[in-house]
């Protein structure tokens, strides 16, 4: 075992930080509740939900790069996220990607921005809105991406052991990342087993939440990566023991138009754990300006 400069004996064992444990609890005690209600309602509330979370991501990532709200250009960044969303609400799905990318008015750190969060709120009503059972997928994606986030947080706190990224973000460890990807895959069996109505292809669960926590893993280390880079710890404070809403909610940035691509190798809109790569093939080359499933924009159940 080593020793300090005093003689004393140093633990190797890993440090264990749990200071923002409660403040992460008491968070996920009122948002868990509310955000699975929206989802289950679907309609009106989750597209507030959706589109309130949108500019709430821009506002912080337009801070990020000194842009404020209390200016024209501020208020404009924050209004077209909402326009994209409005697009995508209206059946206009071409049309959110068209918004999106006239962004490129901002320049392209700020355009950056409106394309990550654009994809993911236009992802996130897609899957709502455009794929069966709606609120069933939406839970699959935001349970794994959740899980694989807490699992990381107490894994690699208890374990300790090498760095994955250390010039990226300090505090993320192998065991951490791995224990996030393996409670995901149990997250998500458990979760597919439940909208399926039964046991039948729970390896489908599995492997698709074991994807989804990648994703999750891949944004949420994009996040960090500007973090440092933009030289900032948070990027906001809007939620005790996490952050921002870029800081809670970076896996989805990228998990949910995972899930969305995917599910457009889906036939009937089927949830994008039935994709193939001969249908996923088809749509990409097909690239519809419509949908071909079941359900229609803003109609569908839970």
């Amino acid at each position: 075992m080593p020793s300090d400069p005093a003689g004393g004996a140093v633990s190797s064992r890993p440090a264990r930080n749990w200071k923002d444990l409660r403040a992460r609890l008491a968070s996920a005690a009122v948002l868990v509740p509310l955000a699975a209600l929206c989802v289950w309602a679907g309609g009106i509330a989750y597209a507030i939900l959706i589109l309130l979370a949108m500019a709430g991501m821009a506002l912080e990532w337009g801070r990020l790069f000194d842009l404020r709200p209390t200016r024209w250009r501020g208020v404009l960044y924050l209004l077209w996220p909402l326009a994209a969303g409005a697009a995508a609400l209206d059946g206009q799905w071409r049309g959110a990607f068209v918004v999106m990318a006239g962004g490129f008015v901002f320049g392209p750190a700020l355009w950056a921005g409106q394309v990550v969060i654009g994809c993911a709120g236009v992802a996130l009503l897609w899957l709502r809105n455009m794929t069966v059972p709606g609120a069933g997928v939406v839970l699959f994606v935001v349970t794994c991406v959740v899980v694989s986030d807490s699992a990381a947080y107490l894994v690699g706190r208890l374990l300790g052991g090498p760095k994955l990224a250390p010039a990226i973000s300090p505090a993320k460890t192998w065991s951490g990342s791995i224990g996030g990807m393996v409670f995901a895959m149990l997250a998500g069996t458990i979760v597919f087993m439940a909208v399926s109505g039964g046991a039948g292809d729970w390896w489908r669960g599995t492997l698709f939440g074991g994807l989804t926590a990648i994703a999750a893993q891949i944004g949420d280390l994009a996040e960090s990566a500007l973090k440092r880079a933009r030289g900032v710890k948070d990027s906001g404070a809007l939620i005790p023991g996490h952050g921002g809403l870029l800081d809670r909610f970076d896996g989805l940035l990228v998990a949910a138009p995972l899930a969305a691509l995917l599910s457009l190798g889906a036939a009937g809109g089927a949830a994008f754990w039935y994709v193939t790569p001969s249908g996923l093939v088809s749509a990409l080359l097909a690239i519809p300006g419509g949908h071909s499933g079941p359900v229609a924009a803003g109609t569908q159940g839970p």
